[in-house]
């Protein structure tokens, strides 16, 4: 049976507990390194900022529906 590291997981709980709507669903692309993070699906947002730190914050309207993460790895 293949182990996880299930302490680093359930470090999540509160990310998830608080996050908007609920709900998280993320991604992550090795090639661009670039971690998606989703707080509603289907999402389609209409707006976006990027942040001094490289964080691309996603608007469906007035609501916050994801996060973009750019630099992942560097984090």
């Amino acid at each position: 049976m293949a182990k996880v590291a299930i302490e680093q997981y359930l470090k999540l709980i509160p990310v998830v507990r608080f996050a908007p709507q609920g709900y998280l669903w993320s991604s992550y692309d090795a090639e661009a390194d670039v971690l998606y993070i989703n707080f509603k699906k289907p999402s389609h947002a209409t707006d976006s900022e990027l942040t001094d730190d490289d964080v691309i914050i996603r608007y469906e309207e007035d609501t916050i529906v994801g996060l973009t993460v750019l630099h992942a790895s560097k984090r």
